[in-house]
């Protein structure tokens, strides 16, 4: 979950595009209301490959000044 992607939109690109190779899928979701866009999304990842280079991209995601991480494994 983004907070403020106006905040936290070029860092995140920038650490999503570090990571890249480890990304299967991506999916944003921006909130929307009446009067437009909220400065709130939602990013779905499907990650892939090395364990420990998407513990990696985990981590530098969970240091971002909003940014929330959560996490499923099947």
């Amino acid at each position: 979950m983004v907070e403020t992607r106006s905040d936290a939109a070029l860092k995140l690109q920038e650490v999503l595009t570090k990571y890249g190779c480890s990304i299967r899928t991506r999916l944003g979701i921006h909130g929307q209301n009446v009067a437009g866009c909220k400065n709130c999304g939602l990013i779905i990842l499907e990650l892939h490959g090395n364990v420990d280079e998407c513990i990696r991209l985990e981590n530098e995601l969970w240091t971002m000044d909003g940014v929330k991480v959560q996490k499923m494994v099947f």
